[in-house]
């Protein structure tokens, strides 16, 4: 038996509950892991609260789709993208359908080895941001010499985009509350508050023009001004503004959308081991014990600490 956290119904975060429920042994290309720690990501809320849909037929519906922890049993053939599965690695777990839980049966392909420089909570925060990150500056194209302006920078997806876009040789003007500003500067980012007057205040750190856009809040007045500024609609992404590009004619990524998951799983295993070589680094926000996984999703819902929100079992 493990315990697992799951929503009954459709709804806010009361919703979710805490049971138990047995677990099957590893068949061929499986992996038995148990969870050291969950990475919580607004889609696990999105799910229950009828954002896809309220069909009652699929409830209880299983949260999270990362974790980190340690391999307990295989199956036979269990082989991820970095090679055989064995009893006691040590892994990150992407892409599962049931994460937020003390022990989860997965794919071997879901299972990639934990670089030992990584703490478990990090690790189990990882793959979700760090492949959105590399699906938007993938889209837009960002490399060396490019100004890029992010929305948003400070965040989970913000963050990572901030640290891998100055990699890449871009300079970077990212938006953020000023208390975030310190922190954006320690990642090589020039810092703007967001609010009334943004688009003056970028245009006047950026007089020569902004090359490329990364929206990751969504809202309209990201996308306002990143219309304003970027001549090249091929290069603004949002991440969340999904209507916003369906209307104006630039590109959004994830939301069910292939290519976008294509992207990421190809890149899972080189993002491992980018963020082992201390090319990037995830912020943990805040740990919660996986019987608060409502609460956590409370916070997170609204206005909350810089990073990520993790759970452990």
């Amino acid at each position: 038996m493990t315990r697992v956290a799951v929503a009954t119904a459709f709804g806010g975060p009361e919703v979710v509950e805490i049971v138990d429920e047995a677990l099957a042994k590893p068949a061929a290309g499986q992996v038995l892991v148990e969870v050291k720690a969950i990475g919580v990501n607004p889609f696990d809320y999105k799910l229950y609260s009828g954002a896809f849909g309220s069909d009652e037929s699929t409830l209880p519906l299983h949260l999270g789709s990362e974790a980190s922890g340690i391999v307990r049993a295989v199956g036979a053939a269990a082989e991820g993208p970095g090679g055989p599965v064995s009893v006691g690695d040590e892994v990150i777990v992407s892409g599962a359908t049931s994460a937020y839980a003390e022990t989860v049966l997965v794919p071997a392909d879901a299972v990639l080895p934990k670089p030992a420089s990584l703490g478990w909570e990090a690790a189990a925060g990882l793959l979700v941001v760090a492949g959105t990150s590399y699906d938007t500056l993938e889209v837009t194209g960002v490399g060396n010499g490019d100004t890029v302006l992010v929305h948003g920078a400070a965040g989970g997806v913000g963050s990572i985009v901030v640290q891998q876009a100055t990699a890449r040789g871009a300079r970077v003007i990212g938006t953020a509350r000023a208390v975030n500003h310190d922190a954006l500067r320690a990642w090589g980012a020039e810092p703007v508050e967001y609010g009334d007057g943004l688009l003056d205040r970028v245009k006047a750190l950026a007089p020569n023009g902004v090359d490329a856009a990364i929206d990751t809040v969504g809202t309209d007045e990201a996308v306002d001004v990143s219309l304003a500024l970027v001549p090249d609609r091929a290069r603004i992404v949002t991440i969340a503004a999904f209507e916003r590009a369906a209307e104006e004619g630039f590109a959004s990524v994830g939301g069910g959308n292939q290519e976008s998951a294509k992207r990421r799983k190809a890149a899972r295993l080189d993002l491992v081991n980018s963020a082992g070589a201390g090319d990037f680094t995830v912020t943990v926000a805040k740990t919660f014990p996986l019987a608060d996984a409502a609460q956590a999703h409370r916070e997170l819902a609204g206005g909350h600490p810089r990073g990520k929100f993790v759970l452990i079992p």
